[in-house]
């Protein structure tokens, strides 16, 4: 794998990491559950974190790291936004769609783990993947209780 092929997979992840940093966030401002707000912005820091390491090795191998997030994930946060209108703000539309850009998290990740990564790349991916898996299983243990108490 050359060098600028990982720069890009890198700059993917820089990407994913900042949709998720951005969706946590502008799903925090409309969670009315103070608990729930708190770990979206917990979580949304997890995200910033990410990319900011990621951003890093970009640095290191020499190439010009992302700085912003995905046309699709604005998209999304848009869809948060207009969705949370239709449905009113609930607290489980937008735990529906946090899992949502959990569920693109995922698989851009996994991806990023198909490629020949050098083995200090793997090893922070691995891990940030990791993170990625928690943040998805919490969202839909999240989204499950809220549907549940909905019925």
């Amino acid at each position: 794998m050359s060098n600028d092929d990982i720069i890009d997979t890198l700059n993917d992840l820089i990407e994913t990491s900042k949709d998720g940093e951005y969706g946590f966030r502008t799903s925090a401002d409309y969670i009315g559950d103070p608990a729930l707000k708190q770990s979206f912005l917990t979580r949304a820091e997890d995200c910033r974190r990410a990319a900011v390491e990621l951003q890093s090795l970009v640095g290191r191998l020499g190439g010009k790291a992302e700085d912003s997030g995905t046309a699709a994930g604005a998209m999304h946060r848009g869809w948060v936004a207009v969705k949370g209108t239709l449905a009113g703000y609930t607290d489980k539309a937008i735990l529906e769609e946090t899992e949502r850009g959990e569920d693109s998290a995922l698989a851009s990740y996994r991806k990023a783990l198909d490629e020949p990564l050098p083995p200090e790349v793997r090893l922070v991916v691995e891990r940030q993947y990791e993170g990625v898996k928690r943040n998805h299983l919490q969202i839909r243990t999240l989204r499950d209780a809220a549907r549940a108490a909905a019925s």
